[in-house]
């Protein structure tokens, strides 16, 4: 997904659409902001957490230190892991890998919606979607996936990934 197209979900879905201009630079895209302020902010991870307090919705970078630094670890797992990768092998090792992560888990932090979140869905999107059916066969990231793009405001235009093709019942009894 290009770099200022995300950035531009993610400051609707905070509800700041306003004033804030989105940009990419660079060969890799890499998304900048100009703020209402002035100084320009570089990098999907500083913009992120800069935007959720500029939301006020700071309690979606976690409340402890703990649940601070689970945060940003996840947003520099999606940075450093999913930006740049569109080798399906890739890919798969990534949803793999992302699928024994959230065996135990409902969100990327536990039990709460965080940050890490909305910037995975957004950075996973355009994988996930392409995906055929028997290959989305990572139960736990489809488990994890399928509520997040339901949540109010987050998937806005995006297409909506379907799991499941097949009906479970049939009319026949």
């Amino acid at each position: 997904m290009v770099a200022a197209l995300e950035l531009t979900l993610l400051l609707k879905s905070l509800g700041l659409s306003k004033g804030n201009k989105c940009s990419a630079q660079g060969e890799r895209q890499i998304p900048v902001l100009q703020t209402n302020s002035g100084p320009c902010l570089t990098g999907l991870a500083t913009l992120a957490a800069h935007l959720v307090k500029e939301a006020n919705k700071e309690y979606s970078l976690g409340s402890t230190a703990e649940e601070k630094a689970m945060v940003q670890q996840w947003l520099e797992y999606r940075v450093t892991r999913v930006d740049g990768n569109s080798n399906k092998d890739d890919i798969r090792i990534l949803l793999k890998d992302l699928n024994s992560c959230l065996e135990a888990k409902v969100y990327l932090r536990g039990y709460n919606f965080t940050l890490a979140d909305i910037v995975l869905y957004y950075g996973l999107h355009c994988f996930i979607v392409d995906l055929t059916v028997q290959e989305k066969k990572y139960l736990n990231v489809s488990r994890w996936f399928c509520p997040i793009q339901h949540y109010p405001g987050i998937r806005q235009h995006l297409s909506s990934v379907v799991f499941i093709k097949n009906r479970l019942y049939t009319n026949s009894h």
